[in-house]
């Protein structure tokens, strides 16, 4: 897609933080846009800011896990701007913690979030891009935690890694339809999630029963918690992420690695991978002999 002008876009988790860098991003290069948001305060925030300006966008009120709302709301993106052609399932929350204190409540709110929320776009909007035959995009937010497996992070990980496999096997799907589909693999970027249960339903234990802090780790070396606040500090300015997907969308990139520091942990687990392979093809020609 690379003459993203016109064409239309909807983002989940839009109000703030990525998908506010995205929805800028988007705008600056013609696009018109809806923003989905739970967060009344931050949609009306962001409406003013729109409002601004000659861009065309809209603000709807979405929980990603409810999807007869999510529904509702692609047909008012139609009546809207007739036709969606980038969806970004980009809504995302986290916990933090030993695997051995976590509760039912906890999964059940990050995986509805994290990845109910990106299957719910999935099917809400995949048809919808393919009917009008002129080509799209979908972005998955995912994390560099859906490529390596982080200690006190067992919740968050889980969803990030079922968002990167999803994408890559839907990527395979809808390339024969003329659409391309990124997953975005963050670090620390200074965004809202890190007071993410400020969203979390009463149903679900409520803003109290968790947080997300991986520097409360009772496990974790000096040497290790040094390092992590070392990032945390350095977190990356959202508007950066904002133009990379952009990128990535007119590119018709699949990979999109914000932080490069990563990729030494990210080649360690693949080389252990590999290894493993190497040992258990020795095994079982050894077992043949």
């Amino acid at each position: 897609m690379k003459d993203v002008a016109g064409k239309v876009a909807f983002i989940t988790g839009g109000a703030s933080g990525l998908g506010l860098a995205m929805a800028r991003s988007f705008t600056g290069a013609g696009m018109k846009v809806a923003i989905a948001d739970i967060e009344h305060n931050a949609l009306d925030a962001a409406a003013a800011e729109f409002a601004e300006s000659n861009a065309d966008v809209i603000t709807l009120k979405v929980d990603v896990t409810d999807r007869d709302a999510l529904e509702e709301a692609a047909r008012e993106t139609e009546a809207a701007f007739e036709k969606i052609h980038v969806v970004c399932n980009n809504a995302g929350v986290a916990v933090s913690g030993h695997i051995k204190d976590h509760t039912y409540k906890d999964w059940d709110w990050v995986m509805g979030v994290n990845l109910d929320g990106v299957i719910n776009g999935v099917q809400v909007f995949a048809n919808r891009i393919i009917s009008h035959g002129e080509g799209g995009h979908i972005v998955n937010t995912a994390s560099m935690a859906g490529m390596v497996g982080v200690q006190s992070m067992s919740i968050y990980n889980t969803s990030k890694f079922a968002v990167v496999g999803m994408s890559e096997a839907i990527a395979g799907d809808l390339t024969h339809n003329g659409i391309g589909v990124s997953v975005l693999c963050p670090g620390f970027v200074a965004t809202g999630i890190y007071e993410s249960e400020r969203n979390r339903p009463a149903s679900l234990g409520g803003s109290n029963a968790s947080e997300f802090n991986m520097a409360n780790d009772s496990n974790r070396t000096e040497e290790e918690l040094a390092a992590l606040q070392e990032s945390l500090d350095a977190m990356l300015d959202p508007a950066i992420v904002g133009d990379m997907t952009l990128h990535a969308i007119q590119n018709n990139e699949f990979w999109i690695f914000t932080h490069p520091e990563f990729k030494d942990g990210f080649m360690e687990r693949a080389g252990g991978i590999a290894a493993a392979f190497e040992r258990w093809d020795r095994f079982r020609n050894d077992w043949n002999k």
